[in-house]
């Protein structure tokens, strides 16, 4: 996998590349990890709006990670959002 170099050299522009198109069809896992890369900046110029974005993309599907991730945006007030009731409904 590009992203962690797992039988290949990691390639994290690549590996964004790949779950950008797998998060645009709707692929929950994808939106996590895309979220997670503009979160940390890695592969991709760090953008917390992007990252609460795909976050709640992924939330809103079920996925818990990605709800906990954005109660954490929430809670910190990244990407605009400073919601401490949301923050705690979501963690």
């Amino acid at each position: 996998c590009y992203a962690w170099g797992l039988g290949m050299t990691q390639d994290l522009p690549t590996a964004v590349r790949y779950f950008c198109l797998a998060a645009e069809q709707g692929d929950v896992a994808a939106q996590c990890c895309l979220g997670d890369c503009y979160y940390e900046g890695t592969g991709v110029p760090q953008d917390d709006q992007a990252a609460a974005r795909y976050y709640k993309l992924a939330a809103h599907q079920g996925h818990a990670g990605a709800q906990c991730s954005l109660g954490r945006c929430f809670a910190e007030g990244r990407g605009r959002l400073q919601v401490v009731d949301e923050a705690a409904r979501l963690y």
